[in-house]
């Protein structure tokens, strides 16, 4: 007992000299803690693609899908299981998702659920099918559905504005909300009756307000783009992040547009771009000082589906095995055959390679569109445009999938607005802006390359109406000879029913456009309750409502002749020469630096042509170019060397045909 007291007495001693110092030694130090790494992944406007198919033209698409951002999100949960999955909406609607609103299951929840998304924001297109669908699809998802900004009439929150997750102990606040704009999106339409849409910035104080002192961290999870759309106020994350700093991090959408990383007020911003081809990535690094979570790092980027070489991310094989039967359901339905095409084929071979025919010259296809929207609409002028350089509809079965190569366009309708005869030549005018001016010798019409560049076409063609598009005119001053179909001239003072795209109609209204500040009172939509819908409205089905009801199932088309473009030499002889020798794969068509995007000049045959040029295409022909040195324009040489291109193919052929009779 003695030795023990003895031996306790020596450690308290010893005890109260380190704790002193007094022992010439430091205190031991507690070791620092491993930080926690939190990741967040975020997707948006997935916009239907389940799987790696485009259904409307019953192809594969391997640009981006759940199936395939499933691969990528397993690897990132392998290397860090605290790893959060996120959705900013607009998932439930085009690429043939909405055939399944009347269906059981749909095949987005199904692979929602199997993915083990933790919340999803709804976007604008979720509310495109009414509330009773959206409930009915929504109810199959297993996670956190946010709508902060939507309430009912009773003041209660349509739905949560946020919920709280945690991973590794910290917890993180994940604050939904969708765009004002629904509120246009949607006019005409009962589909938010009983509810009221709010300001989301001061709607996001609220719900930063509610969840102080509860978690550890807020995100944004906002179908909204940076920048405020059309310059409304509050329809920006932008302005939500200046106004709310308490947020960490907001996953952006709604615009379509990849931003990899943005601050803004020490906000960071990350959107993944649209239909599944990328998924954002926000990494938080977490570190306890003081007994207490403390952020330390934050880092964004978005994660492509197609990696640099082009090569895309494998689609996932057990997810693509669940969602097999929905895969072919609508297949089937892109292939049912809806009528017979007779007479002639819809769009006419390109006569040059590399500029599409459909896009320089008026063609059936394009007066088909306008009849269909004439008929539906009673709009004096209809508007449309035509996304896909290689539009092609020829003789035989019309398909569902026929309609949808060729009018790409999933979500557009027809919106009627009352206009003048000057709104409409405004807009015209614009629309033309599409083409390069033309000088003399130009013998090839050719696209503006910022207007060639965008995402969507924008060259317009008019139905309705008869016109000429004059290229050797300056900008604005294009449309000439514009007049009704019965010959009567459409003047600036006059009153017209114009029918068109209503997205296409809120650009030129916004700042900038064509209409810019002017108001026109919308007489009529074909997604109007009143009208077909939100699904029958689309110029898509009426097409096929069209040709099914209306023509009975058999579309002769007639040549209309309604419009033409002007102001390019076709009469030349050279222009012979340039058509055969581009074909021939001896001359190019001018392409951006890329090779991106093709014919953004013309072709002009009273240039001088140089050295280097001669050198260059008198190699591809194999002839001498010394024997046509002394050629001073471009359409002299191009004469010269397609017809020695001739003589030596002339040259070749016998022999040819000796060695084939041996």
């Amino acid at each position: 007992m003695k030795k023990l007291a003895k031996g306790l007495l020596s450690v308290a001693l010893t005890s109260m000299l380190l704790g002193s110092g007094m022992m010439g030694m430091a205190a031991p130090v507690k070791a620092a803690e491993t930080p926690t790494k939190i990741t967040l992944l975020g997707t948006s406007d997935i916009h239907g693609r389940f799987m790696p198919w485009d259904y409307a033209l019953d192809g594969p698409n391997q640009n981006g899908s759940m199936t395939q951002l499933f691969t990528m999100i397993k690897e990132i949960r392998k290397e860090n299981p605290n790893t959060v999955l996120l959705d900013a909406g607009d998932s439930i609607q085009d690429n043939s998702a909405e055939l399944f609103n009347d269906q059981p299951q749909s095949p987005v929840m199904v692979a929602m659920n199997e993915m083990n998304y933790d919340a999803w924001a709804f976007g604008n297109h979720e509310f495109n099918f009414g509330l009773d669908v959206l409930d009915k699809v929504s109810s199959q998802y297993k996670g956190a559905v946010l709508a902060g900004n939507i309430y009912k009439e009773n003041g209660e929150r349509f739905l949560p504005a946020y919920t709280i997750i945690e991973r590794a102990g910290v917890k993180i606040g994940v604050i939904g909300m969708n765009t004002p704009m629904i509120t246009d999106f949607e006019k005409g339409t009962d589909h938010l009756d009983g509810l009221v849409i709010k300001n989301p910035v001061e709607e996001t104080k609220k719900a930063v307000k509610e969840l102080e002192g509860k978690v550890d961290v807020m995100i944004g999870l906002m179908h909204m783009g940076i920048e405020n759309e059309n310059g409304i106020p509050g329809t920006g994350v932008a302005d939500i992040a200046n106004a709310v700093p308490e947020l960490t991090a907001i996953f952006a959408g709604h615009m379509h547009k990849l931003v990899k990383k943005e601050e803004i007020n020490g906000v960071l911003i990350s959107e993944p771009d649209k239909y599944a081809t990328h998924i954002s990535r926000i990494d938080l690094t977490f570190e306890k000082k003081d007994g207490k979570l403390v952020l330390t790092d934050k880092e964004a980027t978005a994660l492509p589906v197609k990696g640099a070489d082009g090569t895309p991310a494998v689609s996932d094989a057990g997810l693509e095995t669940k969602l097999k039967p929905f895969h072919e359901f609508a297949r089937a339905d892109a292939n049912i055959v809806v009528a017979e095409l007779k007479g002639m084929n819809l769009v006419p071979k390109n006569e040059i390679e590399g500029i599409p025919t459909v896009q320089i010259q008026e063609t059936p296809l394009s007066d088909f569109f306008h009849e269909v929207m004439l008929y539906y609409s009673k709009a004096d002028v209809v508007a449309h445009q035509i996304d896909n350089d290689k539009a092609k509809l020829d003789v035989g079965p019309i398909k569902k999938k026929d309609i949808a190569y060729n009018y790409q366009y999933a979500g557009g309708e027809i919106t009627v607005y009352k206009v003048t005869g000057k709104d409409l030549k405004d807009y015209m005018e614009w629309a033309v802006g599409y083409f390069n001016s033309t000088r003399p010798g130009d013998v090839t019409v050719s696209f503006d390359p910022k207007r060639r560049a965008s995402k969507y076409s924008t060259n317009d063609f008019f139905g309705g109406v008869k016109y000429e598009i004059d290229l050797t005119k300056p900008y604005g001053s294009r449309i000439t000879n514009l007049r009704k179909l019965d010959e009567t001239p459409i003047k600036a003072e006059d009153t017209l029913k114009l029918g068109m795209n209503s997205y296409r109609m809120e650009a030129l209204q916004a700042k900038g456009g064509a209409l810019e500040g002017r108001k026109f009172e919308q007489l009529w939509s074909s997604k109007d309750n009143t009208a077909f819908g939100e699904t029958g409205g689309t110029i898509r089905n009426r097409a096929i409502a069209y040709l099914k009801e209306v023509k009975k199932g058999v579309y002769e088309p007639k040549v209309q002749n309604n419009w033409k473009i002007t102001g390019v030499d076709t009469a030349a002889s050279e222009r012979k020469d340039v058509v055969e020798l581009i074909n021939a794969g001896i001359l190019s068509v001018p392409k951006t630096a890329d090779g991106k995007y093709t014919n953004i000049a013309s072709i002009n045959i009273k240039d001088a042509v140089t050295k280097e040029e001669i050198a260059e295409l008198s190699a591809k022909v194999k002839v001498d170019a010394a024997k046509i040195a002394t050629v001073k324009t471009k359409g002299e040489f191009y004469h010269q060397l397609n017809e020695a291109r001739k003589a030596a193919e002339k040259s070749v052929a016998p022999t040819t045909n000796t060695q084939q009779k041996k």
